[in-house]
């Protein structure tokens, strides 16, 4: 009986349990499921899998809003996902030399990396601003470079071409012979929209300004630049360095300077001045900083990547640049040209293993066509290990300069004190000449050409590249307002460089710039200004006054 009743109890325990179980373990395939269901995001704040190339630029876009009055709202592109992310990996590590990668790149660091003013980004803000908005003085027949002939003056002449006619090739020969040698066939008039970019240029060039920044052909030249197919390849003759000659397929032509080292590294302290590597980032450098000082006088320049077996040595006619190519141990296709300074084998221009970074700047008009005077810059340096310039050694120098044409009645001087201004905050130390265009004689403004030397160092300034400022005490009104207008919190000008820098296709690969120098910008733009300030504390008529009329501070203050 009792053994009866241990069965039964028994039987009752473990069918209980058995449900218990059952039921733990429908529970159980309930939450797995319930979790399998769920979406995988992934962590936005994961940087594992971004390419190596976007995580320097979000360095760099990083180090602009930090630096700025800039809100949190600033967004960085978002992380691709899944298969697209493994697409863009290898995309970037097969093609990173390709420019159409780079241009994209350089699109969304322009879309991520603006810093806002009002509804402006500060580069937008600061050329809305009425000191880049000046009126300007109507421009007279004598004030342009070039002009096209007009229909009447070219009947004039047909007569003297028609007698030319067994000695010059006819116009379909000559079209017939471009066309075999890769040349466009093209046709030109008078109406401007026959014309490329780079002939547009020079028919814009004024005894004022080398461009009008409002102009859109601006921007088409410098897409140009960046995209055209290059039909030849030679050296430049004259400077101290190797520069090439590009032809493109239209006779447009641009000056290439190569990349010789990174564009972190600092000029060595050892150096002097004068044995200083030119920079291809410097050049571009330089006409940003050009543009956003308000003074145009530097021609158009853009980075690009270049192939240099199929860009350079497979067809340069230049047998002298030619024999210089060969392959280096790692397999990088190398060449060093012909110069005075460091072209040989141990400072070779290398690809990686084709692909080479360069400046490419808008050529002048031919000296045929307009042709410019050298002028020897009074602040010159003496170029020897030893010697001083007399401007080193007499604090009154600057008196002399003022007695001595054009500098004694024209706007010359306080066009080399902007040149100076420019050169200082750059750390440009290699400013022996500068030019003019003849036509417009003492009456015009210098061109700022040759600007390789600059951005050597950041860590150390050159106060001496002031002298004209500090000896002369004289400055153009506009310059001083816009130098004002950049030291404020809303137009930093090392906010608005970054900025207008991202535009540049090499900005796609790594920053045009790297920070130190920008920081260095704002250092050296304040210096500029207690150089002035001494000089208004010290003496009169510190500022020439090219601004009548004009009653607004660079903050929207009153009247200076």
């Amino acid at each position: 009986m009792i053994r009866q009743n241990l069965g039964r109890s028994t039987r009752s325990i473990c069918l209980g349990l058995a449900c218990l179980s059952l039921a733990l373990n429908l529970l159980l395939a309930f939450f797995c499921l319930s979790v399998l269901q769920t979406p995988c995001v992934l962590p936005t704040s994961s940087s594992s899998s971004i390419p190596r190339t976007n995580t320097q630029h979000r360095q760099s876009i990083s180090h602009s809003s930090s630096s700025s009055d800039v809100s949190s709202s600033h967004k960085l592109p978002t992380i691709p996902q899944n298969g697209e992310h493994h697409k863009l990996n290898a995309i970037t590590n097969k093609e990173r030399d390709s420019f159409s990668e780079a241009t994209e790149r350089t699109k969304k660091l322009i879309g991520a990396g603006k810093v806002k003013v009002k509804g402006y980004s500060k580069l937008e803000a600061l050329f809305k601003h009425p000191l880049y908005n000046l009126p300007r003085p109507e421009l007279q027949d004598d004030d342009w470079l070039l002009r096209v002939k007009k229909t009447e003056h070219a009947k004039d002449t047909g007569g003297e071409e028609e007698e030319k006619e067994d000695t010059i090739n006819s116009d379909s020969q000559w079209q017939s012979a471009s066309e075999e040698e890769g040349y466009d066939k093209v046709t030109w008039t008078s109406d401007v929209e026959t014309h490329p970019p780079w002939l547009r240029f020079h028919l814009g060039i004024t005894r004022w300004e080398l461009y009008n920044r409002k102009d859109p052909n601006l921007a088409q030249l410098t897409h140009y630049l960046a995209t055209q197919r290059i039909l030849g390849a030679v050296q430049k003759t004259g400077g101290t360095q190797l520069k090439l000659l590009m032809s493109f397929p239209n006779y447009g032509q641009a000056l290439l300077k190569p990349m010789k080292q990174s564009r972190d590294a600092e000029t060595d302290v050892n150096l002097f001045y004068f044995s200083d590597f030119e920079r291809h980032n410097a050049e571009i450098s330089a006409f940003h900083l050009d543009r956003l000082l308000g003074f145009n006088r530097i021609p158009p320049v853009v980075g690009r990547l270049i192939n240099v077996t199929s860009e350079i040595r497979e067809i340069t006619t230049d047998r002298r640049l030619s024999r210089t190519f060969f392959t280096s141990p790692a397999g990088n296709v190398c060449f060093y040209g012909q110069c005075e300074y460091y072209c040989s084998s141990e400072h070779p221009l290398c690809g990686q293993p084709h692909a080479l970074e360069v400046s490419l700047a808008a050529m002048l008009p031919d000296l045929t066509l307009a042709p410019r005077r050298s002028w020897r810059s009074p602040w010159r340096r003496s170029y020897s290990r030893t010697k001083k310039a007399q401007w080193e050694k007499d604090p009154a120098y600057c008196d002399t300069v003022k007695q001595t044409p054009p500098y004694n009645y024209s706007t010359r001087l306080v066009d080399l004190i902007d040149m100076a201004i420019l050169d200082f905050l750059m750390g440009n130390m290699d400013r022996h000449h500068y030019e003019t265009f003849e036509k417009f004689g003492n009456e015009t403004f210098v061109l700022h050409l040759d600007n390789g030397r600059a951005f050597g160092r950041h860590s150390r300034d050159e106060p001496s590249i002031l002298t004209p400022l500090q000896q002369c005490c004289r400055i153009r009104r506009s310059t001083f307002l816009r130098l004002r207008l950049l030291s404020l919190p809303g137009f930093r000008l090392s906010d608005v460089m970054r900025e207008s820098l991202v535009q540049d296709p090499l900005a796609g690969v790594a920053p045009i710039l790297s920070e130190p120098h920008l920081s260095a910008l704002d250092r050296r733009l304040a210096y500029v200004l207690q150089v002035v300030q001494s000089c208004q504390d010290h003496h009169k008529d510190v500022i020439y006054d090219d601004l009548e009329g004009y009653d607004q501070q660079p903050d929207g203050g009153g009247k200076q």
